[in-house]
């Protein structure tokens, strides 16, 4: 089996190379690609780890043919189409943690220079003058920092600044009251924070919701003489609106390491004498760039080799640790949404997914994803996992997962429920004591069977003579059988046939199947 192929196409630590190789993934590295250059030959590649530079647009990841995972070394993913990458089933992964001291150490070191106009007293100090009355700073002590977006970076900041003896106050929407109370801050809503701030820092992604938080209508509502801190993303503030607000007054100084567009040769904020500005140093250490480095690299190849999913933004994380537990119920969440897939013959319009026993305490959004993936590569060859979930939004499928806390037949069991436009049917499986699937229930009805690669599934009616006129037509037709399994509702009433055959069971034989008397479908099935 061929190695997997992982391309560093942005600069990245020598221990980092050192890491895929020593578990066995082949790497090339081939930092400063052209767009078209990229272009020629991510074909090749199974993984792709990048920092801010590289560039993976939806051209890209249309001639990336292989490619299984995108790493970036850092937080941000600005540079990934991820919207693009989930459709191709691409796992797109950052490492949120390895740079986030730094990154506070860096916002907090904005706020101190801010305060004390360090950097125009430097260049006016070396230049000659002894301008001392002029640079009149402020303390931080008892002064209230507003923190906007108060995760890891945010509660690091927080912490530092407590040091320092400020109040803090946060607006983050996705910050628990217990969470706000355990690292020290007062959770507000953010026309609050604004009116109370004496400095603001912030520390939230980019998105549709945060785009432009700051902008002329929230300076107005800052008290005069507010400072800014900005070391997240540009385009969380209007960079015009603050100029006017700088001009004014009304804010009092801004310490900004992020810009609306990077790099940031020409800014219109460039030359303000209130301005402090640094290139996007925020996660410029040594150590942070070691570490990014080192953690994309580990989580990769943990990828690529072993499955374990770590710190993606596109799909359920899986630790290295439950990777290993998880493995066997992947395989049964795997053969019980394709045969739920290969017997529906109609369009989908609910799947429930029901975890009982051990199972239920385990990690199960990934064995979500993976039955949505059987269900619904059917349908279309190009699913997986990672975009499962959003092929199954796009076609406005109610996705529902249920855990059950009850006795059962037994230890572990999953079961799948779909209804389709015609009817609802269910399908069931547990794991034998050598861990390997097997079904035990197929539309409320008893039946346990191993899967094997190729299977016929058959309905019926239970009567008199159908299984030895079905077991003539494939000995006839040369199909031999490996296992014969029956299971029926009652006496007479609905029985199923699930039969274990050497080879692909031809569509005429599938024909002629049909046509014995009582039976009422029949699939050809694959695993």
């Amino acid at each position: 089996m061929a190695k997997p192929k992982v391309l560093i196409s942005d600069d990245l630590s020598p221990a980092a190379v050192q890491i895929f190789k020593d578990r066995g993934v082949a790497v090339d590295v081939k930092v400063g690609l052209k767009p078209d250059d990229l272009i020629a030959i991510i074909g090749d590649y199974d993984g792709l780890a990048i920092r801010s530079a590289t560039k993976v647009t939806a051209k890209v990841l249309a001639a990336a043919k292989k490619l299984k995972v995108i790493g970036r070394a850092g937080i941000g993913v600005d540079n990934v189409d991820i919207q693009a990458a989930t459709a191709r089933g691409i796992c797109v992964m950052n490492t949120p943690f390895g740079n986030s001291i730094t990154t506070a150490e860096h916002a907090i070191s904005m706020m101190m220079a801010l305060a004390r106009e360090i950097p125009q007293a430097d260049i006016s100090t070396q230049a000659g003058k002894w301008e001392k009355n002029r640079f009149m700073g402020v303390e931080v002590y008892s002064k209230t920092l507003g923190i906007i977006g108060c995760g890891n970076i945010g509660s690091i900041v927080a912490d530092r600044a407590q040091g320092l003896k400020m109040k803090v106050v946060a607006f983050d929407p996705f910050l628990s009251p217990e969470r706000a109370k355990a690292i020290g801050v007062e959770k507000v809503e953010l026309d609050e924070l604004l009116r109370r701030a004496d400095f603001i820092s912030l520390h939230t992604p980019l998105t549709d919701q945060t785009r432009n938080v700051l902008d002329k209508a929230a300076f107005a509502k800052c008290k005069k003489g507010v400072r800014i801190i900005n070391c997240a993303r540009g385009g969380l503030v209007v960079e015009e609106d603050l100029k006017h607000a700088l001009d004014s007054g009304q804010v009092a100084g801004a310490a900004l390491d992020v810009f609306l567009v990077e790099p940031a040769k020409e800014n219109l904020l460039f030359g303000h004498p209130r301005l402090i500005a640094t290139p996007h140093l925020g996660a410029s250490t040594g150590e942070a760039q070691e570490n990014v480095a080192l953690q994309v690299a580990e989580q990769m190849s943990d990828y690529l080799v072993t499955g374990a999913v770590t710190n993606a933004l596109n799909m359920p994380s899986v630790s290295a640790e439950e990777a290993p537990r998880l493995k066997p119920y992947m395989k049964l969440a795997e053969q019980l949404g394709s045969f739920a897939g290969q017997v529906t013959e109609s369009g989908l319009k609910k799947v429930m997914i029901e975890y009982e026993g051990h199972v239920a305490s385990l990690n199960t959004r990934p064995l979500t994803a993976i039955v949505l993936e059987g269900l619904l590569r059917p349908l279309m060859e190009s699913v997986n996992m990672v975009n499962a979930p959003v092929v199954a939004k796009e076609r406005n499928i109610d996705v529902t997962e249920v855990k059950h806390d009850r006795p059962s037949d037994y230890q572990t069991l999953m079961r799948v429920t779909i209804t389709t436009e015609a009817r609802t049917r269910d399908v069931a499986g547990t794991l034998s004591a050598d861990g390997l699937p097997r079904l035990v229930q197929i539309k409320g009805v008893k039946i346990e069977a191993e899967m094997a690669p190729h299977m016929l599934y058959v309905t019926n009616e239970d009567k008199p003579g159908f299984i030895g006129r079905l077991g003539t037509l494939l000995g006839n037709s040369n199909i031999n059988i490996a296992t014969f399994h029956l299971g029926r509702s009652g006496l007479g009433s609905d029985a199923i046939a699930l039969i274990a055959v050497d080879s692909t069971v031809p569509e005429t034989i599938v024909e002629k199947i049909k046509a014995i008397p009582g039976v009422q479908q029949v699939k050809s099935l694959q695993f």
